[in-house]
């Protein structure tokens, strides 16, 4: 460290370990001070290697070689060094300088080979009479070599620039550079200026025309390829695989023997890829003597395995879609969908809040335009759920697709309004902030538990026009009718939501799809009985579901058009989406369910959702025989618009029933039910 100089700094002298008799202190003491007194007579002729100028001119060091050596060969006759055993090379080049060697040796000395070392007693460093000559003479400068070559090799200097210091333009240079390197060379030096503005801006121009007409011709080039590939698949197909193994579709028995045992993820994968193809183009890419079906079969029973669900789920899915979009639509489930938050404009804009939210740290923007509340959260520096505004009720966490029923229900101020599956209430302070507080709002939830969350939100969110109940959707309109809108957000499989809910691929069976629609049957026929057709502003429900099967979309629907025939389907209102099904697998529904919107995951970026919006009109007359009456087919209505409200003696098996709740919960003796007459 320090380089060559401090290599032959004079460092304190090492403690002598070797026993042996040393010469007195007054000896050499005497010896140094007649040393000192010849040196100081010769001061004007001796210059000292150390002091020297460093303008002095140097010899070089081809000149120094024989000098060097004659120095080496006189060194090694009077320079002995330590020990091998106690001292170093450098404790013996320390030692010799103290008493009194010459300073030419420094640099040899720590040459000299393990081989070549000195052996005897220290008493022998003791110089003697005669050896005090030498240290009369003249000293040699030291041979250290020269700081400055050493700097210009090192350094070289700023004027001489080789090829090897210029920063090339670019790191790595393309086929196109190499073409026009000279046109971009003198583009690049000319300066931007307001006359040669337009024509740069005509020359980027026309390079985006060309960009584009080549990504066009290049779009086309792929589509022509892939119909190539399409009409060569067979013997591609027949050829072998990309691994050079044939591909062969599995036999029943061999699937069955794959089940028992765990199946390769690739070899699974690469089957599914071909069956798509080859049902893209059965005729052309089909094996011999193997039906459509057995593909089908195939590539469902590997959807099933790769992604986890059971070929129940799997089957039903797989039949919405067309083959290539169904891959698409079981990919997209394995994605989590975007944060979106709803801005509540009881208490704030949305410009607002998001300028409140992004000073926090937030990174938002809006969904779309086809809501002025909604929000779309990418990343945040702060909990999304735990802000100042949120505890403030100035958002709601809401999926964007729980903005699409209430933007079709469309309340008018002062309004009333049922929610019949209202929990967690995140569309019932919706509706809240559309009537801007107006009118009357009952939340109803079916279970008890969730009520508690319902009534947290309601009141975060400042809604004062919202009662909350708990009771079976079934029971309205018994309990309460007349109403001017009602919104059922029904109970389903939840086929919509997989990509939060992963365990609805496994838990799902084709008993559980039979009783869920049953039972949303039930509620959308409570649901259309309890909005009072006389309604100047309203008399409208809307229906939806976080499923995508048509067991619980297209089919209730179907259901509640041919039970009520005072009820009929109009426009959602939502500009996108796709229509429903009025053909699926044999069935026909009725024309006007293509008035329902769907919506998919891999296709609007959401959760699977289903929506349509009814109208309740006045019960048609109906004349059988002399004989005019009101209902459907001659049979009367369940219930008579006028029968609306609360009735004392039908309400009181729920007022006593609620009473023994009360003091069953307090700890009080319950009487007994009595048993009806």
């Amino acid at each position: 460290m320090g380089g060559r100089r401090a290599k032959y700094k004079q460092g304190p002298p090492a403690p002598l370990s070797d026993p042996d008799p040393r010469p007195s202190s007054k000896k050499l003491g005497k010896r140094k001070a007649n040393v000192d007194a010849d040196l100081e007579g010769e001061e004007s002729t001796i210059s000292r290697p150390a002091k020297r100028a460093k303008d002095n001119k140097k010899p070089t060091k081809e000149k120094e070689k024989p000098a060097t050596k004659s120095r080496k060969v006189e060194t090694s006759k009077t320079i002995p060094p330590a020990s091998a055993k106690g001292k170093s090379k450098k404790d013996a080049e320390v030692e010799f300088i103290e008493s009194g060697g010459d300073s030419d040796g420094w640099e040899d000395a720590s040459d000299v080979e393990d081989g070549e070392a000195f052996t005897g007693n220290l008493s022998d460093l003791e110089p003697d009479d005669q050896d005090d000559d030498l240290l009369q003479g003249v000293p040699e400068e030291l041979d250290l070599g020269s700081d400055d070559d050493k700097e210009i090799e090192l350094f070289p200097k700023r004027g001489k620039k080789s090829k090897q210091f210029e920063r090339p333009a670019k790191i790595i240079p393309t086929g196109s550079d190499a073409s026009s390197s000279d046109e971009d060379s003198d583009e690049e030096d000319e300066h931007i200026t307001m006359a040669n503005m337009e024509e740069r801006s005509r020359a980027l121009d026309a390079q985006a025309e060309l960009d584009a007409e080549l990504d066009v011709q290049e779009m086309q080039d792929a589509a022509d390829a892939e119909d190539d590939e399409d009409g060569d698949g067979d013997v591609e197909m027949e050829g072998g695989d990309e691994d050079g193994e044939p591909f062969h579709l599995p036999t029943a028995e061999e699937r069955e023997e794959e089940r028992k045992g765990v199946s390769d993820v690739h070899v699974v994968q690469s089957r599914m890829r071909h069956c798509v193809r080859v049902l893209r183009s059965f005729k052309k890419l089909a094996e011999k003597d193997r039906s459509r079906s057995e593909y089908i079969e195939q590539l469902v029973s590997d959807i099933a395995s790769y992604y986890g669900y059971n070929d129940f789920l799997a089957e039903k899915l797989f039949q919405l879609f067309s083959v290539a979009e169904a891959i698409e639509f079981f990919e997209a489930n394995e994605v989590s969908r975007p944060v979106t938050i709803r801005t509540n404009t009881l208490k704030t804009r949305r410009r607002d809040l998001a300028q409140a939210l992004i000073n926090r740290g937030v990174n938002l923007e809006p969904i779309g335009k086809w809501t002025n509340v909604g929000l779309q959260v990418f990343e945040s520096a702060v909990p999304i759920g735990a802000t100042p505004e949120y505890l403030a009720g100035h958002y709601m966490l809401q999926a964007a697709s729980s903005f699409l029923p209430v933007i079709a229900l469309a309340p008018q101020p002062n309004e009333r309004v049922l929610d019949m599956a209202s929990a967690p209430g995140g569309k019932t302070t919706h509706l809240a902030a559309l009537l801007q507080n107006t009118g009357h709002i009952f939340a109803n939830d079916a279970n008890k538990v969730r009520t508690k969350s319902l009534a947290a939100n309601v009141h975060r969110m400042g809604c004062k026009n919202v009662t909350i109940c708990s009771y079976d959707g079934r029971e309205f309109p018994k309990v309460m009718g007349g109403f001017d809108r009602v919104l059922l957000d029904a109970p389903c499989s939840g086929t919509g939501v997989i990509s939060k809910d992963s365990s609805v691929k496994v838990n799902k069976s084709e008993r559980d799809f039979q009783l869920l629609s049953h039972l949303q049957k039930q509620l959308i026929l409570c649901a259309i009985d309890s909005v009072s057709p006389d309604s100047k502003t309203g008399g409208y429900i809307v229906y939806s579901t976080c499923s995508v099967t048509v067991d619980e979309n297209e089919a209730v629907v179907d259901y509640a058009l041919r039970k009520r025939s005072n009820v009929k389907l109009v426009d959602t209102g939502l500009e996108f989406g796709r229509e429903g099904f009025t053909k699926y697998r044999g069935k026909n529904f009725d024309p006007s369910v293509k008035l329902t919107r769907r919506f998919y995951p891999h296709v609007h970026n959401m959760d699977g959702f289903f929506v349509a919006k009814f109208k309740v009109e006045k019960c048609r007359k109906v004349h059988i025989g002399n004989k005019a009456t009101d209902g459907v087919d001659g049979k009367l209505p369940e219930t008579v618009a006028e029968d609306v409200g609360f009735d004392s003696e039908e309400d009181k098996p729920f007022i006593q029933e609620g009473k023994r709740r009360q003091m069953k919960a307090k700890g009080l003796r319950v009487p007994p039910r009595r048993k009806a007459e």
